[in-house]
Formats: C-alpha cells, structure tokens, sequence
C-alpha cells in the first residue's frame, strides 16, 4: 500500500468521546488498546465514516456529536490523496466534501474501499435475514461503488409502491411505473450481489480461517427472482397479496445469504460460537484478498475486538494474513498485549479516559 491509496492523516472534532485528536498513519496495521469505553471504538467508527453510508455503527448523524457541548461534529482525513472531510450540524444533515467540494456519501466509495468486522455482527448468522443482507450489501459496494446508488433507487421506488399499497390505491398504471423502477434498480442489486459472491468463491482458501460456501435465497429459501422480467412478473402478480401486507413481499430487499462451512458440509447457523467468528473472518479476509487481486490495493481493514476471542494459533494467523495483503487495518483490543504478534509489523495507539474525555498517545507495540 502507498501513501497514495491509503488514509495517512485523520482528526475528529467534538466526535463522541473526542474533544479533539489528529492521528498519523503509516499505512502499516494499527493496533488500538485501552480498556473498555476509552474510545477506542469511536476511532473505527470515524474511520468508518469516510466510506458511503451511516458507519460500522449504523448511528444516525446527531448520536455522533460529543455531548453535553452539543456544537456538531466534523472528520477530516488525507485519504488516497485527496482531502476528505465529513461532519454535522446540530438540526442538519451530513455533510461530505472532497477536495473541498461538496458531493453525494456515495462518492467516498469510488475514493477507497473499506471492510469491517464488529462484535455485533458475532450473531449475523443466528438473527435476522436484515444484517446478514447489510453483510452482503457492503461487500458488494466494495466490487461495484454503484451498487450504493442502485439499491438507493430501489428503495425510494419501493417505499412509494408501499404507500400506494397502504393507501389502497388501484391504479395499475402507478404501480406499474413503480415496479419497472423497481425491476431495473433490483436486478442491478441482484447481480452485484452474485458478482461478489462470485468473487469470493474464487479466492476462498480452507486454513486457520473455514472456508464457506455462500448462497442467496429468497424468505422461503428458493432462488429470488433476480432479472428485471422475472422481478417485474413477481411484483405485478403479488400486489394483491402486497396490499393485503401492506408492504412489498418479493424482490431483492426480501434476500438472505446463507453460509455453509465446507470442509464440514455445516449450516453456519448450527456452527459453534468460535466457527462462526472464524467464518465472518475468513470472509473479510476473502473480501479483501478479491479486491487486491482486482486492482493491486486492499481495502480498508476496520476490526474491533477481532483478537480477544481468537487463539493464539488463529490470532497469529489473522495477524501473519493481514501483512502478507499489505493492508492498512486497524484492531482494538483491552490490552497491549493482544497485539504482540505484530510486534514490529504495526503502529500502536494507546486509548485511555479522563474526565470524560478520551486521550489518546502513539505507542509501541510490545
């Protein structure tokens, strides 16, 4: 990774627990640490916010402005050369610029890609079909940036179908509008998602990390209609079973990703705690060696608590498998120590709280 591909310079304002912090990179691993509720989180988050959408948090703009000051928020970043900056203020939108021009969230997806694992994603593959679909969605935005813009459109000509559907309406020739929105936005969904699931399958490798076999299903478990024809039939045959929901029923938005641990033949639903965890990495990690293959660079790598839960052997592997891609990831952990099998290989940052403040001091990583 060069300086021209990776972010070399970050500084939060009033963001959560930092007043004010400027951090320097090298493009090397960051290994994060301080105890719990330091504000070691709220550095990938902000990290996080430089790629399209609402961060690894999901949190809408004015949860993220330090409080009690209540002044809003700004990010500023040197990012794959360019000046990027983001903020809020208090009663606005998000704000993004580039080059100190204004432009779409969706832009920052053409500027560098980014990929993140979470503790709250330990149970993507025991909950709902919603997360493991945002799963998807962010790996499919990190082949194709316009995937963002695809599934925006989809979504608008969705809530509008919706509400002729709760209004009752009868017109066919509204819907009939809406759904061909509709069926050419969801079929461009639909094939970046197999494309990145294609991708994946390609470079899957079965070591310290499962590989799995990935499938998208419809709510029933068969195939989703996926071609504009077939997803505009779908939607036109169901909207009497739509209006009687209220909401629509079929179409990319109603998809699951189903996972199957390989050497094992295992639904990950069925897997253990650690085989899930191992799988959600062994993904991230596919991900990300699919995008360096692509073009030569790596993602963005955002890893909060990754390490606690791993073994040694599986810790030293993730850790051996992130500087062999050359990625700029970042992890955070409790303790030092977690991090001393990239002794040498990566930066360090110590993360401490004072006075409800987060302090934050470059450090070596023992």
């Amino acid at each position: 990774m060069t300086a021209s591909d990776r972010l070399s310079v970050l500084t939060l304002s009033h963001f959560r627990s930092h007043r004010q912090a400027r951090l320097v990179f090298d493009g090397r691993p960051v290994a994060i640490w301080g105890p719990n509720g330091a504000g070691k989180t709220n550095i990938l988050e902000a990290v996080s916010l430089l790629s399209p959408g609402r961060g690894l948090r999901a949190a809408p703009a004015e949860a993220l402005a330090r409080t009690p000051e209540a002044v809003g928020w700004k990010l500023t970043a040197a990012l794959a050369g360019h000046a990027v900056a983001t903020w809020a203020e208090p009663g606005r939108p998000r704000t993004v610029t580039i080059d100190d021009k204004p432009g779409p969230q969706a832009a920052l997806g053409r500027i560098v890609r980014m990929l993140w694992l979470t503790p709250a994603m330990d149970r993507l593959w025991i909950e709902g079909a919603e997360g493991r679909r945002r799963f998807l969605d962010r790996m499919a935005l990190s082949f194709t940036p316009a995937h963002a813009e695809a599934a925006l459109a989809y979504d608008k000509a969705m809530r509008e179908r919706n509400r002729l559907l709760r209004d009752g309406v009868e017109d066919a020739r509204w819907y009939a509008a809406l759904e061909a929105q509709m069926a050419r936005a969801g079929a461009e969904v639909a094939a970046n998602r197999r494309h990145a699931l294609a991708r994946l399958a390609a470079v899957a490798e079965d070591g310290a990390f499962p590989a799995a076999a990935l499938t998208l299903t419809g709510p029933d478990g068969t195939a989703p209609p996926e071609d504009a024809g077939a997803l505009a039939r779908a939607l036109a045959d169901g909207r009497r079973r739509d209006m009687a929901a209220g909401r629509t029923l079929a179409g990319p938005h109603r998809a699951d990703l189903r996972a199957v641990y390989t050497a094992k033949g295992v639904p990950a639903e069925q897997c253990s705690t650690g085989e899930q965890k191992a799988l959600l990495i062994a993904l991230v990690l596919a991900n990300a060696r699919a995008l360096a293959a692509d073009d030569g660079t790596p993602p963005i790598l955002l890893l909060d608590e990754v390490a606690a839960h791993l073994d040694d052997n599986r810790r030293a592997a993730l850790y051996d498998a992130l500087v062999r891609l050359g990625a700029q990831a970042f992890l955070t952990g409790t303790g030092a120590a977690l991090f001393a099998g990239l002794k040498g290989r990566a930066q360090g940052i110590s993360v401490a709280e004072c006075d409800g403040l987060s302090v934050v001091t470059e450090a070596e990583v023992p």
